[in-house]
């Protein structure tokens, strides 16, 4: 199982749509007792927030975000934590809006200090 996302720090690699995260977002991720949480904010989000669980290299959380248009959006993710050569965590995605349209992947990765 790779290590804990317990205070870690993880940007996209690439930009999505506008209006969703980028690579100017940041999620700062806790981590306790199989449960997961993190907040996040950065180019077209103005926060974020999520909460799921953990079981091994899974995660299954919800999220919502309050963007600069003033609208707000939520949806559901799968993600399988990995960790890179270098030793930074990766999590790659599968997410799904539930109050819009719209489905894909993306790929989350630690910043390195």
């Amino acid at each position: 199982m790779a290590r804990s996302l317990d205070g870690l720090v993880l940007s996209p690699v690439a930009d999505q749509a506008p209006g969703q995260v980028g690579t100017r977002t940041r999620f700062t991720y806790h981590e306790e007792n199989g449960r997961i949480w993190a907040e996040y904010a950065g180019g077209d989000v103005v926060h974020g927030h999520l909460v799921g669980t953990r079981d091994g290299d899974g995660l299954d959380f919800r999220y919502v975000q309050l963007k600069r248009d003033g609208t707000t959006s939520s949806g559901h993710c799968l993600s399988t934590v990995t960790e890179r050569a270098d030793g930074r965590v990766r999590l790659e995605e599968r997410w799904e809006w539930e109050s819009q349209e719209g489905s894909g992947t993306s790929v989350v990765e630690e910043v390195a200090d």
